[in-house]
């Protein structure tokens, strides 16, 4: 049987190098689209979002002990607090469906129960305070509105699912040993010089990622000017901390969980926004092998299919942070309904054929599967609600 599945994959790979369409203009277009983006991708999101979101995975993974984990997440944890932090969690980190991936990551791997981890997965780029901010602005308050309560409802919900569906393999998770550092670290600083540490990385983070918007005067473009000013700040005040409170053992522990993380990460992450940039081209371009036409075409109305479709396009494109309300006005003005805006907007963000890859590496198949096709079918339903009642 594997030697036939082997022909078989060489039969394949075959015909599709036979019949490449390599003179084709538009798939010419599309192979330097994808490399377009891969590099637009590594240029503005890899350096200011994905690093320093593998060493706050880091930090997690060594730091953070696993009854502080399980007290929180676990699946032993209060429910209400649990998946209340995991909800609102999206609301201090600004990034996408590709940098949440190493946090989602650290904390699951520690012993978090899959229900508040993937309500967290969901929630870290889905609710966004700037993004939420420019939806209203730009797309109207009633979609602003509509996307902010339903991601929390969405992670919520999707969580809580996600628990009792795989309740049982949880189980089974959780008995195992899930230390990756040492617990006894915690007792080498206080509770508040841990705190100090996690959120000097989180505002690196936070500062580093911050994008320009699209007005140039007001608040959100004050803390655009000085978010390098900031950043370096933030960077010499780790640098002192690092010095006065950690030991050379523990900063290099700190360093090869994160280089663990970016390996498993990074690679597929890469693979992941080729084809999407093959097939999608980047935002606001109509370069992939897929006209930007034919997806206006699809999503104009309020039908099931017209949701449905748009819930599918959102979950397999590529967004970074925000880039989804441009892309979004554009396919409104060519006749999107507003339904299928919402049910793009609530599965877009959370969802992307590189996060899926690597949320296949972390939690298997399965469990892959399932997650995707719970933001797929509640974004589908609340996109047909949403452009049933708002007109």
């Amino acid at each position: 049987m594997n030697k036939i599945k082997k022909l078989s994959l060489y039969i394949a790979v075959f015909l599709a190098a036979f019949y490449l369409p390599i003179n084709n203009p538009k798939f010419q277009q599309a192979i330097i689209e994808s490399f377009y983006m891969l590099k637009e991708y590594a240029q503005e999101h890899v350096l200011f979002c994905l690093i320093p979101a593998f060493f706050i995975a880091g930090a997690i993974a060594n730091f953070i002990s696993q009854n502080a984990v399980l007290k929180y997440f676990g699946s032993d944890a209060k429910k209400w607090i649990s998946y209340s932090v995991a909800s609102v969690s999206g609301t201090i980190l600004a990034v996408c469906s590709c940098t949440v991936l190493p946090l989602f990551a650290g904390i699951y791997k520690k012993g978090a129960g899959i229900g508040p981890a993937t309500a967290f997965l969901y929630s870290g780029p889905a609710i966004n305070v700037l993004a939420i901010i420019l939806t209203a602005r730009i797309l109207g308050w009633q979609l602003g509105l509509a996307r902010a309560i339903g991601a929390i409802i969405f992670a919520i919900v999707i969580g809580i699912l996600m628990a009792i569906i795989f309740r049982e393999d949880d189980k089974k998770r959780l008995t195992g040993d899930f230390v990756i550092g040492n617990d006894e670290d915690d007792e080498k600083r206080s509770a508040f010089q841990n705190l100090i540490y996690f959120i000097t990385l989180i505002f690196i983070l936070i500062f580093a990622a911050w994008v320009k918007p699209s007005n140039t005067s007001g608040f959100w473009m004050f803390i655009y000017n000085i978010k390098w000013p900031v950043t370096i700040t933030l960077l010499i005040v780790l640098g002192i901390i690092l010095k006065r409170w950690f030991e050379k053992n523990e900063i290099t522990d700190w360093l090869d969980s994160t280089w663990d993380f970016a390996k498993q990460i990074l690679p597929l992450l890469f693979a992941g926004v080729l084809v999407a940039g093959f097939l999608m081209g980047r935002p606001g371009t109509e370069a992939g092998i897929i006209p930007a036409s034919w997806i206006s075409t699809f999503v104009g109305g309020n039908s099931i299919i017209a949701n449905f479709t748009a819930s599918i396009l959102g979950a397999f494109m590529y967004f970074a942070t925000l880039t989804e309300i441009p892309i979004l006005q554009g396919l409104m003005g060519l006749g999107m309904g507003k339904g299928p805006a919402l049910a793009l907007l609530l599965a877009g963000p959370a969802l992307s054929l590189p996060n899926m890859l690597v949320i296949r590496s972390v939690l298997g198949t399965k469990k892959t599967l399932v997650f995707i096709s719970l933001v797929v079918v509640m974004a589908t339903f609340s996109g047909y609600v949403y452009g049933t009642f708002v007109l």
